[in-house]
């Protein structure tokens, strides 16, 4: 299975047994918008619904850090999200939060991860057929096997600084990167030194597809994609939409999954304003 499946493969493969279809929508409060109450009022049909709002370690004061192997494993093998299953995730979030699901799911090595080009706008857009109410499917096991090289830390960002071994490319908008937007969540204005801005829409057709080819590559002009990539954003959300670009392209890109809230509310962590 390609990492990046369109509507019309998906429509065919429904029904697979191996196949589990995932909305993994994420929306923030202040969007007056109710995932779990949208899952239900129209889904793609047989898909399960993967909350990640609770699927994060609750004890970080921070919005959105990686569960340990216990608490992923509670959340998904009662959807059947496992070893041995292909996994078809899409959202319909301004955040693209599918591919904060597929960065999950991969740094934990569990199943074969794909993202719905154009998500569930472009399925309604197209007509296809919706399901309501909550689904269930057979539960699968899951064996997490983390992979440390799929994440940063803030020590390990701090320790960036000095070396610049790795590439540090920052999801946010360009005005929350310089500064001229005050962080939305309290946090102090500006950007991690040494980060390149590369907004997240960058990635994105007009239509919501997956730019692909010379155009995703243009997204990545000042960036050497032959050396080491981080990816931040706000809370570690946005920045699996720069992962997934790169794997695109065939490369891959760690991500600091305590991002700005982190960085930016730590008063002793170094910033900068500014391009």
């Amino acid at each position: 299975m390609d990492s990046l499946v369109t509507t019309e493969w998906l429509a065919s493969a429904l029904g697979a047994p191996d196949l589990v279809v995932v909305d993994a929508t994420l929306l923030a409060g202040d969007l007056g918008r109710d995932a779990r109450a949208e899952y239900r009022a129209g889904h793609i049909p047989g898909a399960v619904f993967l909350d990640l709002a609770t699927l994060r370690d609750t004890g970080s004061p921070l919005p959105n850090t990686l569960p340990d192997a216990r608490t992923l494993s509670a959340h998904l093998e009662p959807l059947g999200i496992g070893d041995g299953a292909r996994i078809v995730l899409y959202d319909d979030a301004p955040w693209k939060t599918s591919a904060r699901a597929w960065w999950l799911l991969r740094s934990y090595g569990i199943g074969d991860v794909a993202i719905l080009d154009g998500g569930l706008a472009k399925w309604k857009a197209e007509g296809r057929p919706l399901a309501t109410g909550d689904e269930t499917a057979p539960p699968r096991p899951v064996m997490p096997r983390f992979n440390e090289g799929r994440l940063r830390t803030r020590d390990q960002v701090r320790g960036n600084l000095a070396t610049g071994a790795e590439q540090l490319l920052d999801a946010r908008s360009l005005a929350r990167f310089t500064g001229e937007e005050a962080d939305p969540h309290g946090a102090a204005p500006g950007h991690i030194p040494g980060a390149r801005s590369l907004p997240y829409p960058g990635f994105f057709n007009a239509d919501g597809t997956w730019k692909r080819g010379d155009a995703l590559k243009a997204v990545f002009e000042d960036v050497d994609l032959d050396a080491p990539l981080i990816a931040t954003c706000g809370s570690g959300v946005t920045a699996g939409v720069i992962a997934f670009g790169a794997h695109l392209l065939g490369r891959e890109a760690a991500v600091y999954d305590g991002s700005w809230s982190e960085w930016g509310g730590d008063p002793a962590s170094p910033k900068a304003t500014g391009l």
